[in-house]
């Protein structure tokens, strides 16, 4: 009886221990689309494009140059129609949707692109969407939620570009299993990968950290999710000075780890303009600066970062999984 319990015990031992090396070496989905298994694979990303002038001014200079990879338009602001425009004729850059469903600023405002009349939840008393995502998930029903990304995504369409990716502004698509299965329903059907992170124990942890919520529905709508996913997201730290901000990065930079990982920041040219529109004009001015600095170049390059975008994420996804886009109902063929 004796010999048969430790025989037992030994055996589950060795179950949990083979358990926890296979936790540890699961396959990242960098590993899954081809790239190495021991690199930092890495997109920066520019958010808020279309906001303004002054992040247009930025992406417009900055993809080119290569000195970042990929960047999101907000289709209900002001400054979209340019940046869809310079988009249409340059179109072998990676820039996809920053589906925004808040409208955060106390005097630059933007509405819905669906109209207000539509998605009467998402707005606040003056017809723009709410400031601030609590609001909006109060307030606002899942349908309309969707009802406001299929119009993002088609005026963007109407335009005559084809989105490399989608992805959420503030996080409001996270905030409610509800939105976030919309989102990934309207990602699959077009075929437009989102900003969707592996569900592992590591991510899960951090994030829940960082205040998002973390629900078991969420974690199952990740995990089924149909398209490819990062093994890691961040965002570039602010810092009081700009030395500050760039060994702030450098610190991130070195603690990620191997695997498809994205850092968003916001860069904007620096005007008067840019003041009066947002009380972060200087880190979003410094952000600007950051990866045209030889220091910053040159750091990246001695890390051995290797980089991407979503569009070449997406022709490796195809060419391994090429049943996907051919089930999408509206992908591009």
């Amino acid at each position: 009886m004796l010999r048969t319990h430790l025989l037992l015990r030994s055996f589950l031992v060795l179950i949990t221990v083979a358990a926890s090396a296979a936790a540890a070496h699961a396959e990242t989905w960098a590993e899954k689309l081809g790239y190495p298994s021991d690199k930092i694979i890495l997109m920066l990303h520019a958010d808020d494009i279309g906001m303004c002038y002054e992040a247009n001014e930025s992406a417009k200079n900055y993809l080119p140059s290569g000195r970042i990879q990929s960047a999101a338009m907000m289709v209900p602001c002001p400054w979209f129609n340019e940046i869809a425009a310079w988009y249409k004729e340059n179109p072998e850059y990676d820039l996809g949707l920053h589906l925004a469903m808040n409208s955060e600023w106390r005097n630059y405002r933007w509405g819905p692109v669906a109209g207000k009349d539509a998605v009467p939840g998402m707005c606040d008393e003056d017809g723009y969407l709410h400031r601030d995502v609590i609001p909006t998930a109060m307030k606002a029903k899942p349908e309309e939620i969707e009802k406001e990304i299929r119009a993002q995504v088609e005026r963007a369409l109407s335009r005559g570009i084809r989105p490399g990716h989608i992805d959420t502004h503030m996080g409001c698509l996270y905030a409610r299993p509800e939105f976030t299965a919309a989102y990934m329903r309207v990602a699959e059907e077009y075929h437009l990968p989102a900003m969707v992170v592996e569900p592992t124990p590591k991510v899960l942890d951090k994030f829940r950290k960082q205040g998002y919520p973390i629900t078991k529905q969420g974690i199952d709508l990740m995990t089924g999710y149909k398209l490819p996913k990062l093994d890691d997201f961040n965002a570039v730290p602010e810092g009081k000075t700009y030395e500050e901000k760039k060994q702030k990065f450098y610190e991130q930079i070195r603690s990620l780890d191997p695997g498809l990982n994205e850092i968003i920041f916001h860069p904007s040219t620096l005007t008067e303009g840019l003041k009066k529109i947002t009380g972060s004009w200087q880190q979003r001015a410094w952000e600007a600066q950051m990866f045209d600095d030889p220091e910053v170049i040159a750091f990246l390059e001695r890390e051995g970062v290797v980089f991407t975008n979503w569009k070449e994420i997406m022709k490796r996804f195809d060419e391994k999984y090429p049943e996907v886009k051919a089930a999408a109902p509206k992908a591009a063929k």
